[in-house]
């Protein structure tokens, strides 16, 4: 069922589809049509997760002090402008609201139709409210945040009854240097004014303020890059200057590399990095000046990655080799690959790896750009051709007790098969 272009023709009618469809798979009933993909696995994490459909959950609201603080913290707070003038016209001609939610889903910032505000306001949709998809149901904050891509979210689409009058379209907003999800901005209204569009448009204001955020970070670099230039002439040797993101803004005596993989927490002082190996790192302005150890090998010794899915949204990998250790947060898609990886310890091909995670062994650009960006952290740790770990290394692989949350939401055929081979604890 194509809704979108339902609700444009009769908003009323496609209320009642959707409650219908919404009615019988929550009582296990057949449907009269089939939920979208997206929506209908979200009801299933939501079924899973005790969310009960008939009654609202709200958390506690933030104090307003604790809101205030948020905003100045997050980077959202840098396209705020973008998102508003991308936005607020023509939401509040529509009768709509703009809302922006941080990575936790707390809502930061609501602007828009003073009616719609005052009716979103009995729904808890609220400065400082949690709207986290497993704590309030499917909707359109909370859903993009776990699937990472735009999603609308119409009448009887939500997962809990009280918010079946209204339609959502929300975009997640990442961070360019590391793919960090910052938030969600979505765009709610009651479904008679909702345009078959309005996702299309809230997905390109997303993209107009990510651009901006890349815009920002190529500014950092070339001022760290003004800061280092005669810092680096003075020295010898193999140096660099990077943000403290990693990402390189100067080299000297050395090939450029434009991102180094560094720790979590990273003080002055002699350290191991990834690639490098034994560094003395020394604090810059905006970032951290790193000299590789001169006439030093790079110790070798057992290799040991612990490749962590045990939490949702929460993936990591840590590597643990000769003098040192570091660890990484990763992305969806590389958690995927890594999974892979580590299940088939022989190898797999840019094709298989295609069709592995795209159901498709045609897209293999995709694949190698994926792996290409994989390895800058992992470096020779992961070979090629096929791709997979070096066997000398000890891979451990951490995974939730109950195969139902491993990577739970995942769209790739290889790991939905391996997860519902497991047995069910």
């Amino acid at each position: 069922m194509d809704v979108t272009q339902l609700a444009a023709v009769n908003a009323t009618r496609a209320a009642r589809v959707l409650d219908e469809v919404r009615s019988a798979r929550l009582a296990g009933q057949p449907a009269p049509v089939a939920p979208r993909p997206v929506i209908e696995q979200s009801w299933e994490r939501m079924l899973r997760g005790g969310v009960d459909p008939d009654h609202d959950v709200r958390a506690g609201l933030l104090p307003l002090d604790e809101v205030r603080r948020r905003r100045e913290t997050s980077a959202l707070r840098h396209v705020l402008p973008v998102l508003r003038e991308g936005l607020l016209a023509v939401a509040d001609i529509a009768h709509h609201i703009m809302v922006v939610a941080d990575e936790e889903g707390r809502v930061l910032w609501r602007e828009g139709s003073a009616p719609v505000l005052r009716k979103a306001d009995g729904l808890g949709f609220e400065l400082g409210a949690d709207w986290r998809e497993d704590v309030v149901g499917t909707n359109g904050l909370g859903t993009p945040a776990v699937v990472r891509r735009p999603v609308q979210v119409f009448a009887a689409e939500h997962f809990v009854r009280s918010q079946a009058g209204w339609t959502c379209a929300g975009a997640p907003l990442t961070d360019p240097r590391d793919g960090r999800l910052l938030g969600v901005v979505d765009v709610s209204g009651p479904l008679e004014t909702m345009h078959p569009a309005t996702l299309a448009w809230v997905d390109s204001v997303a993209k107009l303020a990510e651009a901006r955020l890349r815009e920002m970070h190529v500014e950092s670099l070339e001022r760290l890059r003004a800061v280092a230039a005669p810092v680096l002439a003075r020295l010898g040797g193999r140096a660099l200057v990077v943000d403290p993101d990693g990402w390189t803004a100067a080299v000297s005596g050395m090939p450029y590399t434009r991102r180094i993989a560094l720790p979590k927490s990273l003080s002055a002082g002699r350290r191991w990095l990834p690639v490098l190996g034994p560094c003395s790192v020394e604090p810059l302005a905006g970032g951290w000046l790193v000299r590789a150890a001169a006439d030093e090998p790079v110790p070798h010794g057992a290799t040991r990655i612990v490749l962590d899915l045990r939490q949702a949204r929460s993936w990591s990998v840590e590597v643990s080799q000769g003098a040192g250790s570091w660890a990484r947060e990763l992305s969806p898609r590389h958690a995927e690959l890594l999974y892979l990886l580590a299940v088939h310890r022989t190898g797999r091909s840019a094709s298989g790896l295609a069709g592995d995670v795209f159901g498709d062994p045609a897209r293999t650009v995709t694949v190698r750009a994926e792996m290409s960006r994989v390895r800058r952290y992992l470096g020779a740790l992961l070979e090629h051709r096929p791709y997979r770990f070096t066997e000398d290394a000890e891979v451990e692989l951490l995974l939730p007790d109950d195969p139902r949350d491993l990577l739970p939401y995942t769209t790739a055929p290889a790991v939905r098969g391996l997860r519902a081979s497991a047995p069910a604890p």
